[in-house]
């Protein structure tokens, strides 16, 4: 075995505070694995906007405490002292462990550390770093990665995620920390560690039924948290905003860092939804609401004439959101934001509305810079299921929030049975006014991430002509900075009709992932457009399929 790979993981090993990752180092040089040990240290973790995200494990390209240790430091050196960091945590696997290590680095290199009181969602945590005036914000979590993960994203004093260069002067500071052995720590029982109570969450759940919720509130809702940690606040929310407590999927309603009823606990997995559909089924529910494992994300489910449920897709639910926004707040300067891989229909609704819109890179860190301070954002949404809901007081959370998602979808939905109708009308309505945007995504997981390159490669040495019986009238790359955005790895390309696909790898998984719109104009019933759609989707599917060559 390697003198070199030997020396780094015993030097791993003299720092590492945590016994199991000793015993799993010491183990895999006892039995001179060499390949394990490689996978461990010939490579790190990187650190960029989504902060850390990896497999929990020994050496620097695994999550454990002296990564995360490493990650505070580097943090801690960026803001300096006297600074205010507000941490969070969900209920995976060291999660709360993380938590107390970065509020020990934080307060040992003299900053003030707020920690939550419980494993709680991601919003909560987004939310307190602007309500306590803090500088900057910690959660730990993997959001709806496999069991196995989980991860480090941080905030900045706005609320929102972070974006370049902070990322960049983060992942410089880290780079310069030495053996977290030597790290000053601080403890619970020093002055600058607060241990937060039940009032931060009280706090946040005022804001969030302070949303535009309207007044009706007779329905029956079907939720599972995916055995994540939304379960509690939202019936909380619930509860406060003067709806009956959702009826929960009894065994995915307590958090459990193994899901062990869900292959992969994202609610757009398929079969990650069957058990709340079936208790939908069962007690005849309005509605159907799920939140990821950290609940920033919303899933909706509505039943359908004939009998069964339909899960929305995140477009469609955006779009009905998106509206009702902008329908129910006024005055000047509001904005609306999405980004390039969700549907064009927003634009389109905001336009109508006469109100800002802008479309920016994936991810909500960038939603919430959109329009550089040049206007009132009082929405946001991203495809993947992620909403921020305003208000004319503006946007409780800076980043996504699956509760306050949730409570404004119920409120939607019970104002339409008020009504005699149902969300599934208010889609169709749309479709009559804007035409219809029918959207679909083509995502291909990899084992080796050279197949994702390959595939990009072959795209930009021949790109297509046409898709899906389609001309491609245009196409562009997205690594260049097209249409004035940062550059990203990307491309775009736009059809004749107005259909639209955007092929980029996926930022926080081995997926390349493909985004797939048409736009059919609905001159008769609004099923026969659907129909169409569907179709036209398949088709640009398959061609889309083979030109990738995966």
């Amino acid at each position: 075995m390697s003198s070199d790979l030997v020396r780094l993981a015993q030097d791993w090993m003299d720092q590492d505070p945590d016994p199991r990752t000793r015993a799993e180092l010491e183990a895999l040089l006892a039995a001179g694995d060499e390949a394990a040990l490689r996978d461990r240290f010939a490579a790190k973790l990187e650190f960029g906007t989504a902060g850390l995200r990896g497999e929990l494990g020994a050496g620097p390209n695994r999550m454990n405490r002296v990564t995360v240790m490493r990650a505070a430091a580097g943090l801690a050196a960026v803001l300096g002292p006297d600074k205010h960091v507000v941490i969070g945590y969900d209920a995976r696997h060291n999660s709360d462990v993380f938590a107390r290590d970065t509020a020990a680095v934080l307060t040992g290199a003299g900053l003030r550390a707020s920690l939550l009181p419980a494993p709680l969602p991601t919003p909560v945590l987004a939310f307190a770093v602007r309500h306590l005036g803090a500088d900057a914000g910690v959660t730990v979590t993997a959001s709806h990665n496999p069991p196995r993960d989980n991860g480090y994203k941080v905030y900045w004093g706005d609320g929102s995620q972070i974006v370049p260069p902070i990322d960049a002067g983060i992942s410089a500071a880290i780079d310069a920390v030495g053996p977290v052995s030597s790290l000053p720590l601080g403890s619970p029982e020093d002055p600058e560690w607060t241990d937060l109570g039940e009032e931060i969450v009280a706090a946040y759940l005022d804001a969030v039924t302070l949303l535009p919720l309207g007044d009706a509130r007779g329905l029956r809702v079907a939720y599972t948290p995916l055995h994540g940690v939304g379960g509690v606040t939202l019936a909380s929310a619930f509860l406060a905003a003067g709806f009956e407590a959702p009826v929960t999927v009894e065994a995915q309603a307590d958090p459990d860092p193994d899901f062990p009823t869900v292959a992969f606990p994202n609610p757009e997995e398929p079969g990650a939804m069957d058990l709340a559909l079936e208790l939908a089924g069962r007690i005849g529910a309005d509605l159907v609401l799920a939140n990821d494992p950290d609940a920033d994300r919303c899933a909706v489910g509505v039943p359908l004439p004939q009998g069964g449920y339909r899960m929305l897709t995140g477009d469609e639910v955006g779009a009905l959101l998106g509206e009702h926004v902008i329908a129910q707040t006024s005055g000047p300067g509001r904005l609306v934001a999405t980004t390039i891989v969700s549907s064009s229909l927003l634009g389109k609704i905001a336009a109508e509305y006469g109100v800002g819109y802008e479309e920016t890179l994936t991810g909500f860190k960038w939603i919430m810079k959109a329009g550089g301070g040049r206007g009132r954002l009082v929405y946001g949404y991203e495809e993947a299921l992620g909403y921020s809901v305003g208000s004319d007081e503006g946007l409780p959370v800076h980043d996504k929030d699956g509760i306050g998602a949730a409570l404004t979808v119920a409120g939607l939905a019970a104002a339409a049975r008020r009504d005699g109708r149902t969300l599934l009308d208010l889609l169709d309505d749309q479709a009559r006014r804007y035409g219809l945007h029918a959207t679909s995504q083509l995502s291909v997981r990899v084992q080796d991430l050279s197949l994702i390159a390959g595939a990009m490669a072959r795209l930009r040495a021949a790109p297509p002509v046409e898709l899906g019986g389609r001309k491609v009238e245009a196409v562009e790359d997205l690594s260049l900075g097209a249409g004035g955005l940062p550059p990203t790895e990307g491309l775009r390309y736009r059809l004749a009709g107005g259909a639209r696909i955007v092929v980029r790898p996926s930022g926080t998984e081995p997926k390349l992932k493909c985004y797939l719109e048409t736009v059919v104009p609905v001159t008769g019933e609004v099923a026969e457009a659907r129909t169409r759609a569907a179709a036209d989707l398949e088709a640009l599917k398959a061609d889309l399929s083979a030109a990738l060559g995966l």
